[in-house]
């Protein structure tokens, strides 16, 4: 009698436990589609391991391309999209909110600089203060990224602008845009095997991704970074036109500190997976740790304009 209470006991308790692994994933299956910049390719990465271990049942397919490019995806190709991650919030609030998007959380910066390797002409000797004089000899071959494609491409712009201001060298921005044309390409991380095969000297790139792929770097000064909040007022001095909405339409976009925006679509087609990935990349713990990791530092909670329509669970990451 006590060996068959025994066994009752225990089979009592696997039967719970099963059913406890069985309905804890509940609605976490299946496929999480998320549309993110360039920039994001390798913390993502590590955040989305990290995420099936806790979630298994959850299939992550990351697709990678400039912010507006992946903007585009959704606005003119009608492409299914859960999770959207911009370089640039103000691609989600300008070609997703209201249509696409309810609301857009402010996650992570990042700076310009600008990235060599050791067999890039003049290596030895480029610093923060000569660099644009050294990049602008015929010899040396630059790379940049698309600014209709992608937040670096017109952020590089509006650094050389500034950069123009300050070291007080009229004309400095239009040379910059006239030089190497040929070495424009859709996405930063584009320009990653072009410098590593050594078909460039330097790219201008974000300070992370430099780091991620251990890459030589000039650290530019704050006023033209792009990169110090307390600088918003002299970066809001330059801007830049891309393409529109619309064929034939141009848009002004100015200058102002780096900051990531993350988003749910509301037509999202596995809801229950966003949410709970959004909750781990938000979480200091888990996926903030990640990105900090690679370089690029948390600036939750940060105020949002859409914050009664952040969905409960998400509502810790922002400010009203």
């Amino acid at each position: 009698m006590i060996k068959k209470s025994i066994l009752l006991a225990v089979t009592a308790f696997f039967l719970v436990i099963n059913a406890f692994s069985q309905t804890k994933p509940a609605g976490l299956s299946g496929d999480l589609i998320i549309f993110h910049a360039g920039s994001l390719s390798v913390p993502l990465k590590e955040v989305a391991a990290a995420f099936n271990k806790k979630y298994p049942n959850v299939k992550v397919l990351m697709e990678s391309a400039g912010s507006v490019a992946s903007a585009r995806k959704i606005t003119d190709l009608n492409r299914p999209c859960d999770i959207l991650a911009s370089s640039d919030y103000g691609v989600i609030d300008n070609m997703l909110i209201p249509k696409y998007a309810d609301w857009n959380i402010k996650f992570v910066s990042n700076e310009l600089a600008i990235v060599f390797h050791d067999q890039s002409h003049f290596s030895k000797e480029i610093n923060s203060k000569n660099w644009y004089n050294l990049l602008l000899k015929k010899e040396v071959l630059f790379g940049r990224a698309d600014p209709n494609a992608d937040p670096c491409g017109y952020r590089t712009v509006m650094t050389l602008q500034l950069a123009e201001k300050y070291y007080k060298k009229p004309g400095l921005a239009k040379q910059f845009q006239e030089k190497d044309q040929n070495n424009i390409r859709p996405k930063e991380v584009d320009l990653l095997a072009l410098l590593e095969s050594n078909s460039l000297d330097y790219i201008f790139l974000y300070r992370s991704v430099a780091i991620q792929h251990q890459l030589k770097y000039i650290v530019l000064p704050d006023e033209i970074n792009l990169k110090n909040p307390a600088m918003a007022s002299l970066y809001a001095a330059v801007s830049t036109e891309i393409n529109g909405k619309e064929p034939g339409k141009k848009d002004v976009v100015k200058g102002e500190p780096m900051i990531y925006g993350v988003t749910m679509l509301n037509n999202a087609p596995n809801k229950p997976a966003a949410i709970a990935f959004l909750q781990f990349l938000l979480s200091k713990e888990e996926g903030m740790k990640i990105m900090e990791k690679n370089g690029q530092p948390s600036v939750i909670p940060m105020q949002t304009a859409n914050y009664d329509k952040i969905p409960a669970e998400l509502k810790a990451f922002v400010k009203k």
